[in-house]
């Protein structure tokens, strides 16, 4: 069984590359996805696209969710018999975490695949704002996507690129749009960092507490698509704390439609199934509860 690891900060196109890179009528592959909130929203983003799709919510695989972690990929060996597994952790998880959870399950090499958002991604790096887990997804992943490509200058594109070099120089690198990627080797790529270093770098980051954001879940009711747009600009703005990200999956009278905040930024896109339980997830700090439930009640 192949294993790959896709890795990310919050919002950079881990879900939009796996949606883009796993064909349903390929190889028997199964998306382990972990969402950091207590509303899965990926696992059914995943099986509207023919995607075989496990979640492990509420928590984060590469810490509080390890041993889960290791006996649901043993549930899925035995259930699926997969020819590839696809792990999709937290945003805010580290993959040194999750190569050593793989390792005490027995599944062999893993292939990492970073995914950094390249309109953001020195100004957060330099920031120290994720410290050692930033660290740690770059210099561990085997392939690194320069994703958002279009949204950024060629000057913010290549200073990022020689950053990323620094940290991993051993990583192949690919600038992409959408996350959007036609490589098929990519998923057998070999691990190029001899065991060793791989170890020593779980040990550097073992010590580490996870990254201390606050997670929020809510059931939303039936609120029209332009009443949802407007609350999540307020949230983007800051109206409810420091968000990092929001996402959603809403049946609106308009129809089914799913909703992405990163960092400010707002997308809104057209879901391909109904959708029997509308929720929304919010991860960020200083986040106020009773306001957003407030002004949700008003939509």
């Amino acid at each position: 069984m192949k294993t790959t690891i896709v890795c990310g900060l919050l919002g950079s196109g881990k879900t939009t590359f796996i949606r883009n890179f796993v064909k349903p009528d390929a190889e028997r592959t199964v998306v382990l996805v972990n969402d950091f909130g207590a509303a899965g929203i990926d696992g059914e983003i995943f099986s509207a696209g023919g995607i075989e799709a496990v979640e492990l919510p509420s928590g984060c695989v590469c810490c509080t969710l390890k041993f889960d972690l290791i006996t649901t990929i043993e549930r899925i060996v035995k259930q699926f018999s997969p020819g590839h597994l696809v792990i999709e952790p937290s945003g805010v998880a580290s993959p040194s975490g999750v190569l050593e959870a793989l390792e005490s399950a027995g599944t062999g090499a893993a292939s990492v695949i970073g995914i950094v958002d390249v309109t953001e991604f020195a100004e957060l790096y330099e920031s120290g704002m994720y410290g050692s887990f930033f660290q740690d997804q770059v210099e561990n992943s085997d392939v690194i996507l320069v994703n958002k490509i279009d949204l950024a200058d060629e000057p913010v594109i290549a200073a990022a690129e020689k950053l990323i070099v620094s940290i991993n120089p051993r990583a192949i690198l690919y600038r992409t749009r959408n996350a959007a990627l036609t490589h098929p080797h990519l998923f057998g790529v070999k691990n190029r960092v001899p065991k060793e270093t791989r170890l020593g770098r779980k040990l550097l980051f073992a010590s580490q507490e996870h990254f201390a954001f606050e997670t929020l879940s809510f059931n939303i009711g039936r609120p029209a698509r332009a009443a949802f747009m407007s609350f999540l600009a307020e949230l983007a703005q800051g109206r409810f704390g420091s968000v990092a990200r929001a996402k959603a999956l809403i049946s609106t009278p308009e129809g089914p439609y799913r909703f992405d905040v990163s960092y400010g930024k707002i997308d809104v896109t057209r879901f391909e199934k109904e959708i029997e339980n509308s929720r929304l997830v919010v991860i960020g700090e200083g986040l106020e509860k009773e306001a957003m439930l407030k002004n949700m009640a008003a939509l």
